[in-house]
């Protein structure tokens, strides 16, 4: 898929957070992918943009399975096989970084389903495991999503089981802190992602609402022109430039 471009900004980056929800633990002993939720970032901040489907595993859901997700056989009876929805999966993630926890085993999974179909696999080389780098910056742990979320004050009050769409919002959060990158975001992550979850789970958007009349600036004409005269002493490279147009020097 074709990276972005913004006015000024070099190629943006796009990253998809996964994760999946499962029958059980091992491809060896039968389990099948039941769930696949992604979410789309642009240079670390959520666009709103996501993937999820739940699939048909072609077999029943165990119970021990069920009590970790709430997903059961019968509600799976209906969906689409992973077959249905490959095509459209393959095309959301396109060439892109895959940001996943405990990668190894969802990649695992995704790659049982791929194979299956006589599809190519997906590579360990495009993946970032969030579990490895909690594990490198919080060696003493502990570093499982709940966890994380808690030592960096992320609210995951939705999350009441697994969920494959809910985690890969949360995770979302969680990985630009591991990075230490959300003041180099302006906090902008969160946008569309922990305040709507709820929302999102029900399948409910609210619309924010207008202000009736605009705050009148407190910027003064004074206060624009004295900004200008000091933009214009930082030299042409400044890139400042990019956002108030050429600024003679």
């Amino acid at each position: 898929m074709a990276r972005l471009k913004f006015p000024g900004i070099d190629a943006a980056m796009r990253e998809i957070v996964l994760d999946t929800e499962t029958t059980g633990l091992d491809t060896k002993n039968g389990d099948r992918l039941i769930e696949i939720g992604g979410v789309e970032i642009i240079n670390r901040i959520p666009t709103g943009i996501e993937f999820h489907r739940f699939i048909n595993p072609e077999r029943d859901v165990p119970l021990e399975a069920q009590k970790v997700h709430g997903i059961s056989t019968e509600f799976l009876i209906g969906k689409p096989l992973f077959r249905d929805v490959v095509r459209d999966f393959l095309a959301f993630i396109g060439d892109d970084v895959l940001v996943i926890h405990n990668a190894q085993f969802d990649i695992n999974f995704l790659n049982h389903e791929l194979g299956l179909l006589g599809e190519k696999p997906l590579s360990f080389d495009r993946v970032v495991d969030t579990l490895a780098l909690a594990r490198r910056r919080h060696p003493a742990g502990p570093n499982s999503l709940d966890a994380l979320c808690k030592r960096y004050g992320i609210d995951n009050s939705q999350r009441t089981k697994h969920g494959a769409i809910v985690d890969s919002l949360l995770l979302a959060e969680v990985y630009v802190e591991l990075l230490g990158e959300r003041q180099a975001t302006f906090g902008l992550q969160t946008v569309g992602s922990s305040a709507s979850l709820g929302e999102r789970r029900n399948g409910k958007r609210t619309t924010a609402k207008v202000r009736p009349e605009p705050l009148p600036s407190r910027l003064t004409e004074a206060d624009i022109a004295a900004h200008h005269a000091f933009i214009g002493k930082m030299g042409v490279k400044a890139i400042w430039h990019r956002f108030w147009g050429t600024v003679s020097s």
